[in-house]
Formats: C-alpha cells, structure tokens, sequence
C-alpha cells in the first residue's frame, strides 16, 4: 500500500518546462468511514470509492474554494451515485439502489445502465456551474477524460483504481499555455504515454512519490506537499430544524401526532435527529434560523 503519510492526502506535481499540472489523491480512513457505516458490498464500495477520489481529484483543478459534486445517474441496479468534496479537503457521498444487484457488476454500465455523469462547481458567493456528459465509458476514468475534452477543452487524462482498504487516483491535464503548438502537442504526448503505463496494482501499492518516479522520473517532475483529506458532513440540528419547517406545522404535527416523534436520520452520515412535539412547538414559534 502507499506510504502511510499518502493516506487521505492529495498532492499536486508540475513538469519542468510544460504546462501540465497534476494531481495524485490516496484515500483509507476517510474511504473506509464511508463505507462502513452505509456497508455497501466489495463492488459497490470500489465504485464509490473511485468517485470520492474522482471529487477529490476534481477539486484540485479549481482556482477557488467551493465545492465539486460528481453524481450519476442511470437506470441499472445502482440508480444514483454521488460524491461531493468541498473547500477541497472535505468528503462526503452517498450510493442509492439495489445493492445485492449491484455486487453482481462488473462494469460501470453493469452498475448503472443508460447513465449520465453531472459534475456541479459551485464557488463559494459565486454561481453554480453544471456540466453534464452521457457515460459512455466502461470505467468512470474515462467518463471524467469525456468530460474535460468536452466541456473544459483540456486533454486530460485520469486514472483511478480502488480494492476494499483504499482508494486511489492520479490527474495529468494540459493546461492553456503560450507555448508552440508542435511542442505543446509533443510534450503532450509524451507525458500521456506514460501514464496509460500506469496499472492499478501500482496505484494500490506504491506511495505517490514512487509511483512519479517510476512514470517521470526522467522528466522533471515536482511533487509538493500533501493536503489532508477527511470525511466531513455538514448536516446539523438547525439545517435539519430549516428542512423540517419548509414542509409546514400541519404535516410534522401529524406525524409527531402519529409517531410520538420527527425523527431524522442523515443519508450521508447516518446521524439521528429526533424533534418531540416541546421542539416543534419551538420551531414554529420562532423565526426561522439563519443558516451560515
């Protein structure tokens, strides 16, 4: 496995005398507490942990802080996949549909059947931007490849790989340069070559540095510093107060009425709130809280 200090981590590297960057992204724990407290089957939790990584990945290329948002869509077993990661380092996610069904998979269609892949940026006090591109690919590396040569207009090319312990991925992309065509292209190409060597049990087993070396080692490549990656959920009673008083008194009162209690419980995090008729009344005696 990759050096422990790689674990949910994610690091940026640079060619010397290009204009590609890099990204290389190692999640465990984080990867693992997502999994576990929804206890999704081996298959269905590599996929998961392939799209994790993907946001990860993603977040990276942004410029500002906000959040990234990779989910799919489709009409297999699995009918909706989803991750999200915000201010970069923040991970959360979740997979809906027939679980059983879905360990049988063996590719992405086999998962998800007709799909689409909508990839949302939204930027902190900015606008929501949304990019949406069928699946066509049998893996989600190269849905993601469609996707930047589609919407972004940037070659990229994107390779990630996951077993039951972690999950894992690497980013190489052609960024907008002032450079000659010929030597843009043939930097490209040279750089791209190399990493369609890369195969998963290096991904799964060498440390971020190991595997740059074994790929660009004779290409100026840098690696910087890690970022910690970690499972965050920004559920809390007072969002679940906000979602519970948009639905209006009559109906929580029935149920309060009819269950004793509103009780709640996160789909991503799988945290339990319970509202008694004492907190309704409160909720709808006050102005609604602010949400920051």
């Amino acid at each position: 496995m990759p050096a422990m200090n790689d674990h949910d981590s994610r690091q940026r590297f640079l060619f010397d005398g290009t204009d590609i960057r890099g990204e290389i992204t190692s999640l465990a724990t984080s990867y693992q507490t997502l999994v576990a407290q929804q206890q999704y089957p081996e298959p269905v939790a590599k996929l998961f942990g392939e799209f994790l990584v993907a946001a990860s990945l993603l977040s990276a290329t942004l410029k500002f802080s906000g959040i990234v948002t990779i989910q799919a869509m489709g009409n297999g077993p699995l009918s909706a996949i989803m991750a999200e990661c915000s201010q970069g380092t923040k991970l959360r996610g979740i997979v809906r549909g027939d679980f059983d069904a879905g360990s049988k998979a063996k590719c992405l269609q086999d998962f998800l059947g007709n799909a689409s892949l909508a990839i949302t940026i939204e930027p902190e006090g900015g606008e929501r931007y949304q990019g949406i591109v069928p699946m066509e690919s049998d893996n989600l590396s190269g849905c993601l490849e469609h996707y930047f040569n589609q919407s972004e207009q940037l070659p990229t090319q994107i390779k990630i790989s996951a077993d039951k312990q972690l999950a894992t991925g690497m980013l190489v992309q052609q960024m907008p340069n002032r450079d000659t065509a010929e030597k843009v292209a043939a930097d490209w190409a040279h750089i791209s070559a190399l990493m369609q060597t890369l195969q998963a049990e290096e991904q799964l087993s060498l440390s971020h540095a190991e595997q740059l070396y074994r790929l660009f080692h004779e290409d100026g490549v840098r690696l910087f510093e890690p970022e910690a990656l970690h499972f965050f959920c920004s559920c809390s009673r007072q969002r679940t107060e906000q979602a519970l008083i948009s639905l209006g008194s009559e109906e929580i009162y029935d149920i309060c009425k009819e269950q004793g209690s509103v009780q709640i419980t996160c789909e991503f995090c799988n945290e339990k709130y319970e509202f008694h008729k004492n907190h309704v009344d409160d909720m709808f005696s006050k102005p609604p809280p602010i949400i920051h």
